[in-house]
């Protein structure tokens, strides 16, 4: 399997932490040297780790921020 390289620009923020010491954050993520996109995913402690997440453009980060707003919570 090839190696995923990886650069976290921004940490956004933590949305969640579980008692294993993992977070739930939003970044700005370059992937393999790529333009950084929007990321979240769960990180262990200090990214040496990472679980499956979901990478937005900011086109789609702004569509989602809209859809979230209409939302009745």
């Amino acid at each position: 399997m090839a190696e995923i390289k990886y650069e976290i620009i921004e940490t956004v923020g933590v949305l969640a932490e579980n008692s294993k010491g993992w977070s739930k954050e939003l970044n700005l993520v370059s992937w393999n040297g790529r333009e950084p996109k929007y990321d979240i995913r769960d990180w262990a402690p200090n990214h040496e780790k990472m679980g499956k997440g979901l990478t937005l453009s900011t086109e789609e980060l702004v569509k989602l921020r809209d859809v979230l707003n209409q939302l009745d919570i």
